[in-house]
């Protein structure tokens, strides 16, 4: 059995999962509030907060798990992309961490594990697969044709999906961050009045 830490800090949020065999033993996740008054992440401030909660979140990982960090096999880290600040901390922490323990160590891009996290579920897909992903970053159409084979088809050329929704939010006053929160007004929306709007403005 292979027992993998694995630590995420390209934004604004420290995160560790203990993962044997394609199992999730656990996930842990320390957020951000510090960028709720910024609209928006603060990337000197992000990686700060990463500094504070890195210690802490992977203990709570691997006590969760009931994993000693001797008994890992190795040690994963998000390289890229993201801010680099953030990248830096969980970089840092992952080497030494690998060093002292004498475990190799694992780059990860983040953007490959979004479209490769599709094998965890149990109704996994088969490859090939297309692959929409949408992140605070990153909106892109992927083919993947095998785990170390994937090819980018389509991406947005200015802003992802993800920062669309955080600017619109800001605009409309809404606090940070504003995605979750379009997502529950437009759900009580109704359309047949936006189609009436544009319908008469058609005419004008």
């Amino acid at each position: 059995m292979i027992t993998i830490l694995a630590i995420e800090s390209s934004c604004d949020e420290t995160s560790a999962a203990v993962c044997r065999d394609g199992e999730i033993l656990s996930n842990h996740i320390a957020g951000q509030s510090v960028h709720e008054k910024y609209g928006g992440v603060v990337p000197e401030l992000a990686s700060r907060a990463h500094l504070q909660h890195i210690v802490p979140v992977v203990d709570t990982a691997l006590a969760t798990a009931g994993i000693a960090p001797g008994s890992l096999d190795a040690i994963a880290f998000t390289q890229a992309p993201g801010l680099i600040g953030s990248l830096l901390v969980g970089a840092q922490f992952a080497k030494s961490l690998a060093l002292a323990l004498n475990k190799p160590l694992i780059a990860v891009h983040h953007m490959q594990a979004h479209v490769l996290a599709n094998l965890i579920p149990e109704r996994r897909p088969s490859f090939p697969f297309l692959c929409l992903t949408v992140s605070g970053g990153h909106t892109q159409i992927v083919v993947a044709r095998s785990p170390l084979e994937l090819e980018v088809l389509g991406q947005t050329i200015d802003d992802a999906a993800g920062e669309a929704f955080d600017k619109t939010a800001k605009l409309l006053g809404l606090p940070y961050p504003g995605g979750p929160l379009i997502d529950r007004h437009a759900k009580k929306g109704q359309p047949a009045c936006l189609y009436f709007r544009a319908a008469q403005n058609s005419r004008a």
